[in-house]
Order: C-alpha cells, then sequence, then structure tokens
C-alpha cells in the first residue's frame, strides 16, 4: 500500500467516524419535531444534495441507468426501506432519550452482520468468533433484564444496518450513485409525508426559525458526507485499519448519553457493555489476524 494513500484513508476513516459520532448533537437541536417529519426531510434533502453532486461531475446519467434496470429496482427498494427504518428509529432515539441503546446497537452491529453471514450466506465462523457473537448475545441479554424488555432501539439498529449491508452487497454501487438511488426511491413518499404532516398540523414549518431550517436543509450533507468518506477510507487505507476505527463512533455517542445528557447508566448497564466490549475485542483480534494473512489490496 503507498504511505500516502494509507495515511489519506487514516483521516477519511476518522472523519467518517467522528462525524458519525457527532450527529446525536445535531439532531438534539431538532428535538422539538417529530421523528417522522425529520425523517422525511432527511431523505428529501439528502437526496437533493447527492443528485446535485452527480450533476456536478456529469454522472446524472448512471443514476437514471440504475433506475431503468429492472434487476435492481426490488433491492434498492429495500435497501431504501432498510436504510429508512434506520435512519428514522436513529432519530427518534436521539431525540427521545435513548442514545445509550442506540450506542449499544451500533456495538453490536459488527456482530449482527457475522451473525447473518452465517444464517443467509452460510458463512463458517471459527471458535474465536462464535465466542465473540455468544458474549454478544449475552450482553444484549443482561441489557435487555435490566430494562425489563427487549432493547428494540439497539436491535432495531443492528438488525436494519445488518440487512442493508447484505442487500448492498448484491447492487454493487459505487457510494455516491448508490446513495442517490436509494434516497430517490423514496423521495416522493418523503415529500408526500411533509405535505400530509404540514397540512396537518396547521404548516408550523412556516413559523420555523432561520436556523432551524439551516439544520433540516443540511441534514442532507451531515448524511452523504460520511458515507462517501467512509466509501474513500475503504478504498484507500487497509481493511483492519477502518474496521478499528469504527467503534470511534459508538463509543462518542455512548459518552454523550452518559455524561452530556445524563440518561440513565447503571452497573447492570456497564455489565453489558463490557461484555459486547469483550466481544468486539475477540471480533477485532481475529479480523487483524487474518487481514495480516491477507493484506487489503488498494485501488491505484
Amino acid at each position: 500500500m503507498e504511505r500516502g494513500k494509507g495515511s489519506a484513508g487514516m483521516g477519511y476513516a476518522l472523519a467518517a467516524f467522528l462525524l458519525w459520532g457527532l450527529l446525536p448533537l445535531y439532531w438534539k437541536h431538532l428535538a422539538g419535531i417529530p421523528a417522522l417529519e425529520l425523517l422525511a426531510h432527511r431523505f428529501l434533502w439528502s437526496f437533493v444534495f447527492v443528485a446535485g453532486w452527480l450533476g456536478v461531475r456529469r454522472r446524472l446519467g448512471e443514476l437514471g441507468a440504475v433506475f431503468a434496470d429492472p434487476r435492481r429496482r426490488r433491492p434498492l427498494f429495500l435497501a431504501a426501506v432498510l436504510i429508512a427504518v434506520n435512519w428514522g428509529v436513529y432519530v427518534w432515539a436521539v431525540t427521545g432519550d435513548h442514545l445509550i441503546e442506540a450506542s449499544l446497537g451500533y456495538y453490536i452491529n459488527p456482530l449482527v452482520s457475522v451473525a447473518l453471514g452465517v444464517l443467509v450466506l452460510g458463512e463458517r465462523l471459527g471458535r474465536r468468533q462464535w465466542a465473540a457473537v455468544g458474549l454478544a448475545a449475552a450482553g444484549v441479554v443482561l441489557f435487555a433484564l435490566e430494562v425489563r424488555g427487549l432493547p428494540w432501539i439497539s436491535l432495531a439498529l443492528a438488525f436494519s444496518f445488518g440487512f442493508y449491508g447484505l442487500v448492498k452487497k448484491t447492487l454493487h454501487l459505487d457510494a455516491l450513485t448508490g446513495l442517490a438511488a436509494e434516497t430517490g426511491m423514496l423521495v416522493l413518499p418523503a415529500a408526500l409525508t411533509l405535505a400530509w404532516i404540514e397540512s396537518a398540523r396547521g404548516w408550523p414549518a412556516l413559523g420555523y426559525t432561520a436556523e432551524v431550517w439551516l439544520l433540516l436543509l443540511g441534514a442532507g450533507v451531515v448524511t452523504a458526507l460520511p458515507l462517501l468518506w467512509f466509501a474513500e477510507a475503504v478504498r484507500r487505507a487497509a481493511l483492519s485499519t477502518v474496521g478499528l476505527i469504527q467503534y470511534v463512533t459508538p463509543t462518542m455517542k455512548l459518552l454523550f448519553g452518559v455524561f452530556l445528557y445524563h440518561e440513565p447508566f447503571t452497573p447492570a448497564h456497564l455489565a453489558s457493555f463490557a461484555l459486547i466490549w469483550a466481544a468486539l475485542g475477540l471480533y477485532t483480534t481475529t479480523f487483524f489476524r487474518r487481514a495480516g494473512a491477507a493484506p487489503a489490496t488498494v485501488e491505484k
């Protein structure tokens, strides 16, 4: 790997995961707006941003070709629905003071993806990987016992993104075109949802401040940029590096939830997270061993 590309890849990875980690602060500023309305804005302005970017780069024809391909419409729609579930649950969790439970979902997401690889793709795991999955499951069970119910926010975030990753494997699209196509699939329902919400509530958006409108319009930018940076990171850096840095995001969310927003964090919560951190330690060391045996290649 070229040293310059590796350093740039690490920079892109850090930028992506730091911005993802900071997004709770962004959505908290919009906590007075219903989560469904925020989700519709996120889809609408994400599509406007990425489609505009494609237009500037004279690549809108690629987007048209994707929509015209009947083999891609069904998986595209499924991917759009899955990411809508993920975004919607996440925004609801952040604005509803469930950030710690959301952070749990992002911690277990890599291990959920491993489990889905076994169940859906027939992949085989080693003993360390099975142990990691078992520890994570124990952590989720302990968390469920503490909250006296399923941690559905964590599970919804982890499984929606895990299945989203599986569907994305079949599409073979770059990050920019893929995001434009996925948001484009639901941009009309998003616009209609906004119109319905506004008409039913007496058009409250007309009274939003300039700051709120800037944040709503910026939702497309803060959604697209980390995804594009992540794509550049994967292209330029070793996958082992990107895989390790990804834990910056849920750690920031957890710290915000505990120390900034003062959400409940009991000894049982700590024990459940400790089990999951142990699982991630096993998973990550296994990942590094495999990466060392078969180094990632970088596009020249």
